[in-house]
């Protein structure tokens, strides 16, 4: 009776696989909606559907509609009620100016509703620009790229191969090649790689460019000689397969050859076929033999303790066939074997696997048996039931490349081979002695028949074979032999300064956010503590390339950004296995993590089943609701009392909402240190359920002024700044709102284009109805501070949200500019009402903003030569990195 089977997952195992299968998926579908998406860009952005842009109009008005899909019924009142609220020439003005900033900003909403994002050409040359050395700073990492469709060659070529790389030391990784993302994640942590019999087709071509990007020297392989479109074709078992089918494998020649040109270095099974990739211009050629494995050992030598019973009236023939493309070679031996079947009756014929029989066999009847493809340990059983194993095959070239590894086989079971005298027979078999060699009819026929009519001699011969197999193929004979000479043991990896991995959603050449900015400027002053940092980050889509891993440099340090997806911020399976991926190749001790949605919480599990401690920098609210600044439309605050978002009771979305605190509160409980940049902001976090003994507070730094700044000049407009984007919640509307009700020109607004950064423009202010003037401006790096700050008198900042702190506050008031904030929140910690800002509450409400203006217009001559006298308060960098670098050293035990 069969056993019953024995389930051991648990039902953590089994959620985790779930929830990988269906980010597997997820995965999927987000690489297929990029895909579409880019198709419908590139349609909406052809001469022709520009030239039927005036019939897409008329039908849409013939369907009573707008062509963006609004009812005319619906566009007219919502003009009425422009007009009745602003007049006749307001409601005319912002209409058809609103339109076409509308359309204007358009073409780039993809970007802006993308978490990927499309890079400017300058960031995408940035990220494709040449990666330093991996052997110079990751861990050795073998990986083999690979076609694993066919059971023989995956054996000899990819698990052997693995084995013997990791008898030698090396950590190895095989990834399949058509999982375009996984070999391009893979390639960015390996510091060697090794392309098996894998087609030249443009993805794989990218795919080997990329791989030199990132320092490797990449290699390709096979064990056929199939990159030879012209040697292929005097192939004659090809005359037996379709017209269609030759054609396809033709092609698929000419992709080999592709691939092996684009490597420039080969690797062969023997010396014949390394020497067909030296005729076509590849001069560094390595021959590693297939041969014997353990599991090959293994299953003979359970074979050969239980020996099949044999009737000695049947003397059996084994002929194995790999593939369809045989018959031809089988033809070789046919004549012979039909001749010798028909002179001793006892001969029966075994065929395993796909083979088309000459009717001239139909007589033999049951004589003749065949078995379906088998896996390698049944094929290996009924080898071992064989009395003789046969090799025959086409004298050509294309078979002079082939290896012995049937003779290989049959030589482990003891059983003697026949064999066609191609090279590598040649080589390997002594007629006579360990085998015996044919290569006509008559040959064959005297062969076969001389080993079925002495066992004796059968006997001799494999046992002599076994030999020749164990003292020339055996997996230790091959590792010192062939595989260390070829691939050697790894390098020792070790590294001076503790290694810290700083991970963030953005990062150089997209700097985007204060918490980039603080990454970005950290890591030049911990680098002086005697750290190494690297940073782990998002990337966007790049042409040509699947969505995986890519390693960059950028300010002096090792990046290693991934792809993000849609809808994934609050757990990614898929990010939190890159994090690991990379904590292995760069050896991370600590891990700190600042703005990281997108990337999800899912990391921080990572870190805690390695045992990696890890900081949290509480940038913003994420890591206690779904909004990153948490502020109703009435202007109220959220959670107050320990309150996640309202949500209905019961709902879906508050199932979600519950398990996602869930996930929050174990990525908090787990971290060895959590940072909060103000108290206002420690303060919310502890309403909210994190004990205050937790956080600690690490004052955000910014770059401090190099000059002084520029007088202005006596008597001109005040010039306003705002920096927050169009974001609600940085108080861009309520902006808009307060200076169209202002009845004066003198004044300036100069506004930040932040997005510019990220490659596309997010501000149009042509419909604003203002009577001052209004300047857009470029994101501005952080060299560019001071040039900015000499255009602005005043800084707008008028958040809807209790800021974690106030980047552009600082900067600001360290230049002696005055600012406009709401309080309370991190943002207004710096600012004494009337001293050095002017404070407002944090309401929807545009006349406090309006009235705090209208003041500093009113008394705009004490601007002329102001100087804030609280600058000596506000922090710096190197204070910040000062306590970082101590907690990191305690965090890891190096307190000197």
């Amino acid at each position: 009776m069969r056993p019953a089977p024995v389930f051991e997952n648990s039902l953590d195992e089994t959620t985790e696989a779930s929830a990988y299968m269906a980010t597997l998926r997820a995965d999927t579908l987000q690489a297929e909606l990029h895909l579409a998406k880019q198709q419908l860009k590139l349609m909406r952005g052809s001469l022709s559907w520009r030239l039927m842009e005036p019939l897409r109009w008329v039908r849409a008005l013939t369907l009573g509609r707008l062509p963006r899909g609004t009812p005319l019924g619906e566009a007219w009142e919502q003009w009425q009620d422009s007009r009745r609220s602003e007049g006749v020439v307001k409601a005319m003005s912002r209409f058809f100016a609103g339109g076409a900033a509308k359309r204007r900003l358009l073409r780039h909403g993809d970007q802006a509703s993308d978490p990927l994002f499309v890079p400017t050409k300058e960031q995408a040359a940035l990220l494709r620009r040449q990666a330093p050395k991996a052997a110079l700073m990751l861990r050795p990492r073998y990986l083999l790229i690979a076609d694993i469709e066919l059971q023989q060659c995956t054996k000899y070529r990819v698990t052997q191969k693995a084995e013997l790389l990791c008898r030698l030391g090396w950590n190895v990784q095989i990834v399949d090649w058509k999982d375009s993302r996984e070999v391009l994640s893979s390639l960015q942590v390996a510091t060697c790689v090794l392309f098996y019999r894998v087609p030249g087709v443009d993805a794989v071509l990218s795919l080997i460019e990329e791989a030199k990007r990132v320092g490797l020297e990449p290699r390709w392989e096979i064990d056929d000689l199939l990159f030879n479109k012209a040697l292929y074709r005097h192939n004659g078992n090809l005359a037996t397969l379709s017209s269609q089918e030759r054609h396809e494998l033709y092609e698929l020649a000419d992709l080999y050859w592709r691939a092996l040109r684009a490597c420039g270095r080969g690797m062969a099974s023997t010396e014949a076929l390394a020497q067909e990739m030296r005729e076509i211009g590849i001069q560094d050629v390595l021959v590693l033999e297939n041969a014997l494995d353990e599991q090959t050992l293994s299953i003979a030598k359970a074979l050969l303790a239980a020996p099949a019973s044999r009737d000695p009236d049947k003397i059996w023939v084994c002929y194995g066939s790999g593939s369809r493309a045989h018959d031809i070679d089988f033809k070789a031996a046919e004549s012979g074997l039909i001749a010798a079947m028909q002179a001793d009756p006892r001969i029966h014929l075994l065929i395993v696997g796909p083979l088309t029989l000459s009717k001239a066999f139909m007589q033999f009847g049951t004589r003749v048996e065949r078995c379906n493809e088998l896996s390698y340990a049944a094929y290996l059983g009924e080898l071992a039931k064989a009395d003789i194993a046969i090799a025959p095959l086409e004298n050509t070239v294309f078979n002079d490349c082939k290896s012995n590894i049937k003779f290989l086989e049959a030589a482990i079971l003891e059983i003697p081979s026949v064999c066609s005298p191609t090279d590598t027979y040649r080589r390997v078999i002594q007629s006579g002695q360990n085998g015996l060699l044919a290569d006509s009819a008559e040959t064959w026929k005297n062969a076969l028949l001389s080993l079925a009519q002495d066992p004796s001699l059968r006997r001799r011969l494999g046992l002599n074979a076994r030999e020749t197999a164990l003292t020339e193929y055996a997996p230790e004979h091959l590792l010192t032999q062939q595989a260390n000479p070829i691939f050697g043991k790894p390098t020792t990896f070790a590294h001076k300064a503790p290694r810290v991995l700083q991970v963030n959603l953005f990062f150089a050449p997209r700097s985007f956010g204060g918490a980039t900015i603080v990454v970005e400027a950290m890591l030049k002053p911990l680098a002086k503590a005697g750290f190494e940092n690297s940073v782990m980050t998002t990337r966007p889509v790049l042409e040509g390339l699947p969505d995986g891993a890519l390693r960059y440099r950028s300010l002096d340090t090792d990046v290693f950004s991934v792809s993000v997806g849609r809808a994934g911020g609050t757990d990614n399976l898929t990010i939190a296995r890159h994090l690991e991926r990379w904590i292995d190749a760069w050896d991370v001790e600590l891990v700190h993590f600042h703005a990281i949605q997108d990337m999800g919480v899912g990391m921080t599990r990572i870190c805690q089943q390695r045992g990696i401690p890890y900081v949290i920098s509480l940038h913003d609210c994420w890591w206690l609701s779904d909004n990153l600044f948490i502020a109703r439309d009435d202007g109220q605050y959220h959670l107050e009392n320990h309150n996640v978002p309202l949500s209905p009771e019961n709902s879906t979305h508050s199932r979600y909402l519950e398990e996602r605190r869930k996930l929050m509160r174990q990525g908090l409980a787990g971290a060895a240190a959590i940072l909060s940049p103000s108290e206002e902001h420690k303060s919310l976090y502890v309403r909210n359920g994190v004990p205050a003994d937790r956080i600690r507070i690490n004052r955000n730094g910014f770059t401090w002024p190099a000059r002084p700044r520029a007088k202005r000049l006596p008597g001109s407009k005040l010039r306003f700044g705002f920096v927050g984007g169009i974001g609600k919640v940085k108080g861009y509307e309520l902006i808009h709102r307060a200076l169209e009700r202002l009845q004066r020109d003198d004044w300036e607004l100069v506004l930040v284009d932040n997005t510019l950064n990220l490659g596309f423009p997010s501000i149009d202010t042509s419909g604003w109805l203002v009577k001052g003037a209004i300047r857009t401006v470029p994101a501005y790096s952080q060299t560019g501070l001071d040039d900015f700050y000499d255009q602005v008198d005043v800084l707008l900042f008028p958040s809807q949200w209790r800021e974690s702190y106030g980047l552009t506050v600082r900067e600001a008031l360290s230049r002696d500019v005055w600012v406009i904030s709401t309080s309370p929140g991190g943002q207004s910690e710096e600012i004494v009402d009337g001293v050095n800002g002017s404070l407002i509450p944090i309401i929807d409400d545009p006349a406090p903003l309006q009235e705090a203006i209208e003041a500093v217009l009113d008394q705009k001559d004490r601007f002329d030569g102001y100087v804030n006298p609280n600058k000596a308060s506000l922090p710096s960098y190197d204070d910040q990195a000062k306590e970082l670098a101590a907690l990191y050293r305690r965090l890891l035990g190096r307190v000197s």
